[in-house]
């Protein structure tokens, strides 16, 4: 029995950092593991003089501020289960996550009040801004089991509607794997991971695996800058940064990265990065960005080693004891070796011990080194050719002239499918037929002939979910 609020942040010396708080009104408070235990246990306490008990769902509207912390670490100390919201959600995103989870209540900052009062919850609703949240008695630690349930992460809806993933107990300890081995917070380092609270990155990566690393964690709540991102991480002397490859994406192509003294690693996972990010991020820093890959389902299972080259497009090996292996070209999980591995979805029962068919399309080196080729239905099959979208898109975004790109398939008579691309440019660059071949060809000389887009469409920008990532399934079709 052990619970995570006692072991690790009731654990830990009251004066160690904690905490980095650069607020949206441009503040900076530093916070010690004594203050955050301090606050949390009040919280639960005051979350418990509310009817929140063991087992009962509390959900969250905070953004990346020390109260979303204290909430998360409160409902550890309760045995209740968080579920984390971005606030990027809107009502009806809101709504379906009301009806799905069923929270006794939410713990919400007065900014989202607009949207949330119009999801019309049926639960009453604590504000952040209100101190007697941090006055009541504190409440004592439950003693918890492996395989009670702590945490709710709705899955980012790429593919379809979104799902509710509940994890247990375990998720939490089982983050030390991916601390150690991907991560690599160390005693004494300021992590900067920087995932919207609400999504499964930032439930693990924000503070939970540097507190169990004995590291502090960066809370910045503001919106993305690339150029202020850059000048923070030089200004907090941060150590490890852990952002989205479209974060990196975006940085290299509007910013100019650069040496940061302090900065040790560099790590990403959620999409493929592409070689030419790569290059840029490492040219300029010096430090090679390690992927990683996992699914909301499943916690962190592969990274780029530590102490080894990078091998460009690569997710890494397999972490520690993780059993993966490929079958049929898709990567297949073993749960009972995935500390991580998920209870169920919401409303359906449990997960069960067989073995996990991620989806995803993979290959392996002889090194052992996985290589993602894409969503098992992302892959393009054209007239007997099977093309992973990842390697065009790449070849796309090498290009001068592109900003970001998608490659989904097309139906076609002849080819059953035919690869199509749809870019967005350079900021000053004009759209044109000659373009188009232009970038048909560019693809052909780096890839393969028969892997180019027959078909090629200019955008504005690329539908994405809240998290960053492109949703191909609004892209399929004919155009």
């Amino acid at each position: 029995m052990s619970n995570f609020a006692a072991d690790v942040v009731d654990a830990a010396p009251p004066d160690r950092l904690a905490l980095v708080e650069l607020a949206r009104d441009g503040s900076r408070r530093e916070w010690g593991f004594g203050e955050v235990a301090q606050r949390s246990a009040r919280l639960a306490g005051a979350l418990a003089a509310r009817g929140v008990g063991r087992g009962d769902v509390v959900l969250t509207l905070v953004g990346n501020r020390p109260e979303w912390v204290f909430t998360v670490v409160a409902c550890l100390r309760l045995g209740a289960v968080v579920l984390p919201c971005t606030e990027q959600l809107r009502a009806k995103d809101l709504r379906q996550r009301l009806d799905v989870a069923r929270p006794v209540l939410i713990v919400a900052d007065e900014r989202n009040r607009t949207e949330l009062e119009a999801a019309r919850p049926d639960c009453s609703v604590a504000w952040i801004g209100d101190e007697e949240l941090f006055a009541a008695r504190p409440a004592p630690a439950a003693d918890l089991a492996p395989e009670d349930p702590c945490l709710i992460a709705f899955t980012s809806g790429t593919a379809g509607a979104p799902k509710a993933v509940l994890h247990a107990q375990r998720y939490l300890a089982g983050q030390r794997v991916q601390a150690e081995h991907w991560l690599d917070a160390r005693p004494g380092d300021l992590v900067w991971c920087t995932a919207a609270s609400g999504w499964s990155k930032s439930a693990r990566n924000v503070f939970i695996a540097p507190w169990l690393r004995g590291a502090a964690a960066l809370l910045h709540d503001a919106r993305f800058d690339p150029d202020e991102r850059l000048e923070l991480l030089a200004r907090e002397r941060v150590s490890v940064l852990c952002m989205a490859p479209t974060e990196y994406r975006m940085i290299a192509k509007r910013a100019r990265p650069r040496p940061v003294a302090s900065l040790r690693g560099l790590v990403a996972a959620g999409e493929a990065l592409h070689p030419e990010v790569l290059r840029a991020w490492e040219e300029a820093t010096g430090l090679p960005i390690r992927d990683g890959y996992g699914q909301t389902e499943t916690g962190q299972m592969t990274g780029a080693p530590l102490g080894e080259a990078v091998r460009p497009g690569s997710m890494g090996r397999p972490l520690p004891g993780m059993g993966l292996r490929i079958d049929d070209g898709e990567l297949v999980a073993d749960p009972a070796t995935v500390p991580t591995f998920f209870l169920r979805y919401l409303g359906d029962p449990p997960a069960g011990a067989g073995l996990w068919r991620t989806g995803d399309r993979v290959t392996q080196d002889e090194d052992g080194y996985l290589f993602f080729e894409g969503r098992a239905d992302d892959v393009i099959i054209s007239a007997g050719y099977r093309i992973g979208p990842f390697e065009v898109e790449s070849a796309l975004v090498a290009h001068a002239a592109v900003a970001e790109a998608a490659v989904v398939a097309a139906p076609d008579d002849e080819r059953g499918s035919i690869v199509r691309a749809v870019i967005v440019l350079r900021d000053g660059v004009v759209a044109s037929e000659a373009l188009a071949r232009d970038l048909q060809d560019h693809v052909k000389r780096e890839t393969a002939p028969y892997k180019y887009p027959r078909l090629v469409e200019f955008a504005g920008e690329l539908p994405k979910t809240t998290s960053g990532k492109v949703r191909r399934a609004l892209l399929r079709g004919p155009g």
